[in-house]
């Protein structure tokens, strides 16, 4: 090497490398001029370095960043200024349903978020607004929707996001579902709701009951005085007329006072054993009913009542009532005609129900009335119960008292009441009451038990409610079988390892652990061959199905009725 030339490699006075040059194999003397060059090429040199350093750092950055946004419990979605999907991350494309290619340069407005001129407008005016004022922080909580339709609600929080002009080009929006905590708030105003309106039902009636007993006292004379007079006055006399107006004049004021004494819940002084059906079936044959139909000739009153209804304990006069006064209520509800149902049926309930009231678990004789009228509005529904409130608000005929003495009347029978309404199309009462297992008296049907009559056979009866347990006990001892019971599918099958059982009588929904079907599959593995029935407070469902098909028998609907779960199990052990 004769000649040898070392430049530095510098970008502002960091020392990134050297540059050198020999002239092996040229041979040929460096000069100041080839010194120069390198001079130059070592600047190039320098600047491509570090926009290389600046590259990685930014490929490292934004890995390091869609990272985040992908692994984020949160959704994450990049808007450009005029509403348009961008990006969105992986936890969003899961919650939303929609990959990013199906939703990629569309409108959010249809996609994640509702349809509609309103929400379209309120999305522009808030991205007009973010822009406009960029250092504030802009939070929404939206009504937004999946892509199966199914809604949810989600807390927005928006951010602008700059090119390097320093111009909005996108807007981040990071969101969180808060549908469970919407459901919980709903439930506690529903709640507050029923609170308010028992309280005020209370009230009323603490009010109703007062003025119903000074009635009574007045009313006495306007009774019983009319009805001497006319027995001692000849039947030609001219006063005997308005006589027997006063007469019916007090009568209609002292049922106006029972009806007060309803709300007031002091009216049941009578319950017995009673039958829904019969209620309603001497109702509709009844000089009320025929008279309803004279008021009404456009309006048809069809019923469906169940064969088997058990029955409840009750006031045959209050139940009457409340029967009358739904189907007035429905007939008046249709002043150009129309359908009323009226329906009966044994109805379990698994778990309490949340409507109009809370319904707690339980068994129930259920009565619904149906009409096709003009239905009740949505403001209205929490007030149809008060006094006077129909009349005056809504014009119907009447005391004015016979929704209120229906909701007295449900509450003094310890029942329930259920209302759905839609304006145009019908308003649906539906009312439980709690079943009695006794029967009316005189009203008993003699039954032969030959053909389901135990023979000693072992029952193994599985439900995780106790009462239904000890029903289908009690029940099913009376005809002759041994009975044993457990109150989970678990418990079943660690009792049928050491024990056999000539029938199992399995509940369909058991909570917590298994259902009915999972524990059969367990049990067949125990006990290939197993006799089993299947019960449950609803509607056959497939699961039911799928365990008749391993082997099980009949499916038996709750509540029990003694004819029908002793031949489901007749029958099973016979087959």
């Amino acid at each position: 090497v004769r000649s040898l030339v070392c430049v530095p490699i510098v970008y502002e006075k960091e020392s990134l490398g050297l540059l050198t040059v020999d002239n092996l194999h040229s041979r040929r003397p460096l000069t100041q001029t080839d010194v120069s060059l390198l001079i130059g090429v070592a600047s190039q040199t320098a600047m491509s370095l570090v926009n290389a350093r600046s590259f990685q750092k930014m490929q490292d950055s934004e890995k390091k960043y869609r990272e985040l946004v992908e692994s984020a419990n949160s959704i994450i979605l990049r808007l450009d200024t005029k509403g348009h999907i961008n990006f969105l991350n992986e936890f969003a494309q899961k919650f939303f349903g929609f990959e990013e290619r199906e939703v990629k340069g569309k409108s959010v407005v249809g996609t994640v978020l509702l349809e509609g001129e309103t929400v379209e407008k309120e999305v522009r005016t808030l991205l007009e607004r973010i822009q406009a004022h960029p250092e504030k922080r802009f939070t929404r909580e939206t009504r937004s929707k999946r892509k199966s339709g199914k809604e949810a609600w989600i807390v927005w929080t928006f951010r602008p996001i700059y090119n390097s002009d320093g111009v909005i080009y996108e807007i981040l929006c990071i969101g969180n579902d808060i549908t469970d905590l919407k459901e919980v708030e709903k439930e506690r105003r529903e709640l507050e709701l029923r609170l308010q309106r028992a309280h005020k039902m209370e009230a009323i009636g603490t009010l109703a009951g007062g003025v119903a007993h000074d009635l009574n006292n007045i009313l006495a004379g306007l009774v019983s005085y009319p009805e001497l007079l006319l027995m001692q006055i000849p039947e030609d006399s001219k006063l005997r007329k308005p006589i027997e107006t006063i007469q019916k004049s007090g009568e209609k004021a002292a049922s106006i006072v029972q009806d007060l004494l309803t709300l007031a819940r002091r009216g049941v002084a009578v319950t017995e054993v009673l039958n829904l059906n019969d209620i309603i079936s001497d109702y509709l044959k009844s000089p009320e009913f025929e008279n309803l139909q004279e008021n009404h000739p456009a309006v048809t009153v069809r019923t469906d009542l169940e064969t088997d209804l058990q029955n409840i304990m009750g006031s045959p006069v209050h139940i009457s009532k409340t029967v009358m006064n739904l189907i007035s209520n429905a007939a008046e509800a249709m002043p150009d005609g129309g359908s009323v149902m009226v329906s009966t049926k044994n109805r379990y309930v698994d778990s309490p129900m949340k409507r109009y009231a809370h319904v707690d678990e339980g068994e129930y004789a259920v009565l619904t009335v149906s009409d096709t009228g003009i239905g009740i509005p949505e403001k209205d529904l929490d007030r149809i119960f008060e006094p006077f409130y129909t009349k005056k608000v809504m014009g119907r005929s009447g005391t004015g008292l016979g929704m209120a003495v229906v909701w007295g009347t449900v509450k003094d029978h310890n029942g329930y009441i259920d209302v759905q309404s839609t304006e145009g199309q019908g308003t649906t009462f539906t009312l439980y009451f709690p079943i009695t297992r006794r029967q009316a008296a005189g009203k008993g049907r003699e039954v032969s038990q030959e053909d389901y009559q135990g023979k000693g056979e072992t029952v193994l009866v599985v439900d995780d409610i106790q009462e239904q347990r000890d029903v289908a006990t009690g029940i099913l001892e009376k005809l002759g079988y041994k009975v044993f019971c457990v109150s989970s599918g678990e418990e079943a099958v660690e009792w049928l390892k050491s024990t056999r059982a000539d029938v199992v009588v399995l509940d369909m929904i058991m909570n917590p652990g298994m259902d009915g079907l999972d524990t059969y599959k367990e049990i067949l593995k125990l006990r290939p061959g197993q006799r089993a029935i299947i019960a449950s407070g609803f509607s056959e469902s497939g699961r039911v199905k799928e365990a008749q098909r391993l082997g099980a028998g009949a499916y038996v609907k709750k509540p029990y009725l003694m004819e029908k779960i002793a031949m489901a199990i007749r029958n099973e052990l016979d087959r």
